[in-house]
């Protein structure tokens, strides 16, 4: 990598650590519990997140790719880019977190019947976070793919 892009990554990085840093935490729902559940919603709202995504990564490369006059406002846009992927990203592992696995995902033990619908449920979520997590690290499309067929294998689960 070229020192002027080696530089911007770094400052790309350090400027999506303190975003994250700074934001406050979110929850996907309450934690009452107040039994009000719109399953749907919360699947097509992990949707729209990675569909934002995939726009970063996209965009990102665009910048990369293009030769422009303005080197500066180039780093400040992929600096959003990297901020609005992070955050995205962020936001459906919390979903599945915080709303999913907390409170829809029902702990069966072994042996009793359900156990291995809870495993096939808790290893579906647990493919999510990390496709999640993977999209944070890089700006591969393979990682935001693998992000929407994740939430596609859940969301015939959660759809009316």
């Amino acid at each position: 990598m070229n020192r002027p892009l080696f530089i911007i990554a770094a400052l790309s990085f350090l400027a999506g650590a303190w975003f994250m840093a700074s934001q406050p935490l979110a929850s996907a729902h309450c934690q009452i519990p107040c039994g009000i559940y719109d399953d749907p919603a919360r699947v097509a709202q992990m949707k729209e997140d990675a569909l934002t995504i995939r726009k970063a990564v996209t965009q990102m490369a665009a910048l990369m790719e293009a030769q422009s006059d303005h080197p500066l406002q180039d780093f400040n846009q992929g600096s959003r880019w990297v901020m609005t992927k992070d955050q995205h990203a962020q936001n459906i592992q919390d979903v599945a977190s915080y709303y999913f696995l907390t409170q829809r995902v029902k702990a069966v033990p072994a042996g009793e019947d359900g156990h291995d619908t809870y495993m096939t449920q808790l290893a579906a979520f647990h493919r999510i976070l990390v496709a999640a997590m993977k999209c944070k690290q890089t700006v591969d499309v393979a990682n935001v793919d693998e992000l929407d067929a994740a939430i596609a294998a859940v969301a015939g689960w959660y759809t009316e």
